[in-house]
C-alpha cells in the first residue's frame, strides 16, 4: 500500500511539473517558481544534440565506362540516411497516427497522454507509456551515443542508463524532448526519428528497412508496406518480418499490429480513405527480403573479395582514419563512408579469367597463386586476384579448400600472409646496385658453378660472414664468362653472386628498400649472399610496386588502393596518398630495362611475352625445390606480379602437371593472357634510351699475360682495372705454371672479370715430320719433348724411307705420356 501511495505521488509530481513547464514555460525557464519539483526539473539537462548516425560504409570499384560499382558494404547498423522527400508520405502519416497523434501540436511532451500514463502507472514503481515521437527520438539518440562508446563496460552502462524504465529516466527524457522541440522543427524531428529508429536485427532507419524487407526505396513504399514497417517499431525484434513462419509468429504478429493498430489509427486521423484502408487490410504481409551487401564476401561476385579485404585492412592500419585500430574500425563500420577504390573492373575480370584458366582453386597439394597490378607513377593498385574465393568465415574455410581468408598478395598486417620467397626476381636489386656503382651491362662475369668464399662478400652493416657457399645454376649450367646483360637474360645465379662480391651486401639491401621492398612478415630484409638469389619472403604487391618503379624512371611510389572517400554528408575526407621517391637515377632504370627486356624477349621469360607491339620487361624467379615460381614484369603503364607456388609444403611446381600444363609455365601463361588484355586497354610506349656508358662500359685493352706467372698476371690485370679470376690449370704447351690464356682476351670493359688459365705443361706440339727419314723424325720428336715410347711408325724404317704424315698432324698438340703419335712412312 505504501508503494502504491509513493507511485501516485511520484507520477503526480511529474504531471505537475509538466503542466507548469508547458503552460507557463517562462516561469519554468527563469526558475521563479518556488515549487521544489519545478526546481528539480530545471536542474536536468535541457538539450541533446543528435550525433551523426551510424551508417553503413560502401566500397566501390570503377567500371569500364568510369562509373562506380559496389563491391561491398560494411556496417554495424545497416542504415542509409535519407531526406524528407525520400520517404513515402504513408510512412510519415503512419508513424504520427500510431505513435503520437498530437505530434504537431504538443511541445515535445503530450500532457494528456502523460496524465493518463501517470494514472495507469500509479500502482507501479516504474514509469512507462506516454512517449511522444520526440521522446522516443531522444531515447534513440541516447542509445546511439551509448553504442558509439569504445569501452565495453562504459558502453553497456550507458546503454542501460538510456533504456532503463524508471521515473528519473522518463523525467530526463521529457525535459530533453522539450529542449529538442525548441531547437528543431517538427519535420526535422520526425525525419531524424525515421532515420534512427531500429527495425529489427541490424536494420536501422526507414530506407534500409524498406530495402531489406521489401526490396524498394523508402519513397516507393505502398500503404500496406509502410504500415507493416511502422508496426515493427513498437517491438523491433518481435515484429520483424524476416523470420520464417516455421521459426516464429513474427509475420502474423506484425500483420495483426498493422491491421489492429496502425491502419485503424491512420483512418481515424483521416490520413487515408476508407477505400485505401480496405485495400491495405486485404493485402497480406508478404516480405521480399533482400540481403544487404555486407562484408567482403559479397565482392566475390566480381572476384574482388581479397582486394576489398585489403581496403578494410588499410582502414584499420592507417592513422588517417583514427588514432588507434579500434577507433579506425568503428569509424569505418559506422561512418557512412563512400570509398572509391583504385580497382579497375576490366583488369580485375581479365586477371580472374587468366587465373581461372590455368590455376584451379584446389589441387592435390596446397596450391596457391596470386596476380597483382600496380600503375607506375601513381602506385594505384588496379587488379588483385588469387586462386581462392574470399571468406573470413572459419566454418567455410575449414570445409572448403577453395576458400580462404588469407590474402596471398599482401603483407601479414594487410591480409594474413607471410609472403613467399621471390627467387631470382630479387636479382634486379643487385643489377640496380651494379649500375649505380658505375659498372655496365657489358661487363664480363664468370657464371660457372662453384664454391664461394663468404669472407669475400663485403657488408658494411654487419661486417660480413665467414665460411663457404656452394652454389649451382638453375639446370646445372656452366656458361663460363658472360656479360651481365646475358647473365640477366638467362638468370645465371653464379654471375649475380660474383657481381655481389664486387659490391656491398648492405647497399644491395638498401637499394631493395629504396624500391619499397620489405619482408611480408615485418622482419628486416636479410642481406646474406644467399639473399641475392631471393630467399626473403615478400608479398606479390611489393614486387609489383618495385617493378613499377623501374618502369617509372626509377621513381618508387607506395601502393594505394583508395582514390577518394566521402563522408555521410558528402564531404571529401583525406585518404592515404602515394609517396613517390627516387629509388635509382633515371639512367640506371633505363639501362636496367635493357637487360630485363632481354629476359622476356629472348631469355627465361619468352613464354610470358604477349608480342602485341607493346614493349615489356621483367624477371623470372624460381626458388629451391621449385616451391615458388614467379614472373614480374611491366610496360610503361602497368606492372604485374604473378606468383604460383606452395601455400604450405614443398611440392616442385616445375615438375608437376597442373590442369594439363607444366606447372613451371603457369606463371607465364597467366601473365601473357592477362597482359594481352590489359595492354589492349592501357597500351604502352617505348622505354627511355639507356645510358650508353652503363650499357657498353669503357672498353680497354687486356694486357698480354701469356707466359707470365699467375701472380704477375694478377698484378698486370689489376693494374689495368680488371678483376682477376683464377680459372685453374689446363692442358697446355706452355711451361707448367705459366699463363696459357685468358677469357676474354683482346679488349673488355674496365671492371670485367678476366679468367686466367695456367698451363699444366702436359701438351707438346707435334713437329712437321713429312719428308724426313725415320732417324731424322725421331730426333725431331725428341726435340719437341715427346717421349719416344709414345711414337709408333707405320711403314718401312730403313735408310731410304721417308715420312709421309703423322697423327696428330704437324702443329697439333699431344699430351705427354699417354697420347700416341703415329708416324707414316714409305720407301724412298
Amino acid at each position: 500500500m505504501v508503494g502504491a501511495v509513493l507511485g501516485i505521488v511520484g507520477m503526480s509530481a511529474i504531471a505537475g511539473i509538466l503542466v507548469t513547464a508547458m503552460v507557463t514555460p517562462a516561469l519554468a525557464v527563469t526558475g521563479i517558481a518556488a515549487n521544489n519539483s519545478i526546481g528539480m526539473f530545471e536542474n536536468l539537462p535541457s538539450y541533446i544534440k543528435p550525433d551523426a548516425l551510424a551508417e553503413k560504409t560502401n566500397i566501390y570499384a570503377t567500371q569500364s565506362d568510369g562509373t562506380p560499382i559496389l563491391l561491398a558494404s560494411v556496417f554495424e547498423q545497416n542504415r542509409e540516411e535519407v531526406g524528407w522527400d525520400q520517404i513515402s508520405q504513408f510512412v510519415k502519416d503512419a508513424v504520427v497516427a500510431t505513435e503520437d497523434p498530437r505530434f504537431y501540436t504538443h511541445g515535445g511532451v503530450d500532457i494528456a497522454s502523460t496524465l493518463r500514463a501517470a494514472a495507469g502507472n500509479a500502482l507501479e514503481t516504474s514509469a512507462s507509456g506516454a512517449s511522444t515521437i520526440s521522446m522516443q527520438y531522444v531515447r534513440n539518440i541516447q542509445v546511439q551515443k551509448a553504442e558509439a562508446i569504445q569501452d565495453e563496460a562504459q558502453r553497456q552502462a550507458a546503454y542501460e542508463e538510456a533504456t532503463k524504465t524508471t521515473l528519473d529516466r522518463k523525467l530526463k527524457e521529457m525535459k530533453l524532448a522539450i529542449g529538442l522541440e525548441k531547437e528543431y522543427s517538427k519535420d526535422d524531428i520526425l525525419l531524424g526519428y525515421l532515420n534512427i529508429a531500429p527495425f529489427g536485427g541490424r536494420v536501422y532507419g526507414i530506407q534500409s528497412a524498406a530495402q531489406y524487407y521489401y526490396g524498394v526505396n523508402a519513397s516507393d513504399l505502398t500503404l500496406a508496406q509502410a504500415a507493416s514497417l511502422v508496426a515493427i517499431v513498437n517491438a523491433p525484434n518481435d515484429l520483424r518480418i524476416d523470420v520464417p513462419a516455421e521459426e516464429g509468429t513474427n509475420i502474423a504478429d506484425n500483420q495483426a499490429r498493422r491491421d489492429k493498430d496502425v491502419l485503424p489509427a491512420m483512418l481515424k486521423e483521416h490520413k487515408i480513405t476508407q477505400q485505401q484502408y480496405d485495400e491495405a487490410i486485404a493485402t497480406p504481409v508478404t516480405p521480399n527480403i533482400v540481403q544487404p551487401s555486407t562484408g567482403c564476401q559479397t565482392a566475390n561476385a566480381i572476384a574482388a573479395g581479397f582486394f576489398c579485404d585489403y581496403v578494410t585492412h588499410i582502414v584499420k592500419n592507417d592513422p588517417t582514419f583514427g588514432a588507434d585500430e579500434d577507433t579506425r574500425w568503428t569509424n569505418f563500420k559506422t561512418g557512412g563512408y563512400q570509398i572509391y577504390t583504385t580497382l579497375d573492373v576490366d583488369l580485375q575480370n581479365a586477371a580472374m579469367s587468366a587465373m581461372n584458366t590455368y590455376v584451379p582453386k584446389t589441387y592435390d597439394f596446397d596450391l596457391g597463386s596470386s596476380l597483382v597490378t600496380v600503375q607506375p607513377g601513381t602506385g594505384r593498385v588496379l587488379a588483385m586476384v588469387q586462386n581462392k574465393d574470399f571468406s573470413d568465415d572459419p566454418e567455410v574455410t575449414a570445409t572448403n579448400l577453395g576458400a580462404s581468408a588469407v590474402n596471398y598478395s599482401t603483407d601479414f598486417e594487410y591480409g594474413g600472409s607471410t609472403g613467399f620467397q621471390v627467387g631470382s626476381t630479387y636479382k634486379i636489386f643487385t643489377l640496380a646496385e651494379w649500375l649505380k656503382t658505375g659498372h655496365s651491362l657489358n661487363d664480363i662475369i664468370n657464371g660457372n658453378a662453384g664454391t664461394l668464399n663468404l669472407s669475400q662478400f663485403k657488408d658494411s652493416c654487419t661486417g660480413g660472414n665467414g665460411g663457404t657457399y656452394s652454389v649451382k645454376n638453375d639446370g646445372g649450367s656452366n656458361p663460363g664468362n658472360v656479360t651481365v646483360r646475358t647473365a640477366t637474360a638467362n638468370s645465371v645465379n653464379l654471375a649475380f653472386l660474383r657481381m655481389a662480391q664486387k659490391l656491398d651486401q648492405c647497399e644491395i639491401r638498401k637499394t631493395a628498400e629504396a624500391f619499397g621492398v620489405h619482408r611480408a612478415d615485418g622482419n628486416p630484409l636479410g642481406e646474406n649472399p644467399a639473399d641475392v638469389l631471393g630467399t626473403n619472403e615478400i608479398a606479390p604487391l611489393t614486387m609489383a610496386a618495385a617493378f613499377a618503379a623501374v618502369a617509372n624512371d626509377g621513381i618508387y611510389c607506395t601502393p594505394v588502393a583508395i582514390d577518394k572517400i566521402l563522408d555521410s554528408s558528402g564531404n571529401e575526407l583525406p585518404v592515404p596518398s602515394s609517396t613517390c621517391t627516387e629509388a635509382v637515377a633515371p639512367n640506371v632504370a633505363a639501362t636496367m630495362i635493357v637487360a630485363l627486356g632481354d629476359v622476356i624477349n629472348s631469355g627465361t621469360a619468352t613464354l610470358s611475352n604477349p608480342r602485341d607491339g607493346i614493349p615489356h620487361f621483367g624477371k623470372t624467379g624460381t626458388t629451391d625445390s621449385e616451391k615458388d615460381t614467379w614472373f614480374v614484369g611491366a610496360s610503361t603503364e602497368l606492372a604485374t606480379a604473378v606468383w604460383v607456388g606452395n601455400v604450405v609444403g614443398t611440392v616442385s611446381i616445375r615438375n608437376t602437371s597442373i590442369a594439363g600444363n607444366s606447372g613451371g609455365n603457369l606463371r607465364h601463361y597467366i601473365w601473357k593472357q592477362y597482359m594481352t588484355d590489359a595492354d589492349g586497354k592501357y597500351g604502352g610506349t617505348d622505354f627511355p634510351a639507356p645510358d650508353s656508358t652503363l650499357l657498353n662500359g669503357v672498353r680497354v685493352q687486356i694486357p698480354n699475360i701469356e707466359g707470365m706467372s699467375l701472380d704477375a698476371a694478377r698484378a698486370a690485370l689489376t693494374a689495368a682495372g680488371f678483376d682477376f679470376d683464377d680459372g685453374g690449370t689446363i692442358d697446355s704447351t706452355a711451361a707448367a705454371g705459366t699463363v696459357d690464356s685468358s677469357s676474354p682476351s683482346g679488349t673488355a670493359t674496365r671492371g670485367s672479370t678476366i679468367t686466367v688459365y695456367t698451363s699444366n705443361g702436359e701438351l707438346r706440339t707435334v713437329p712437321n715430320l713429312v719428308g724426313l727419314s725415320p732417324d731424322a723424325a725421331r730426333k725431331a720428336i725428341a726435340a719437341a719433348g715427346i717421349d719416344s715410347g709414345q711414337v709408333t711408325f707405320s711403314g718401312p724404317t730403313d735408310g731410304n724411307a721417308k715420312v709421309t704424315g703423322s697423327s696428330p698432324s704437324a702443329g697439333e698438340p699431344i699430351r705427354y705420356g699417354p697420347d700416341r703419335l703415329r708416324v707414316t712412312t714409305k720407301a724412298g
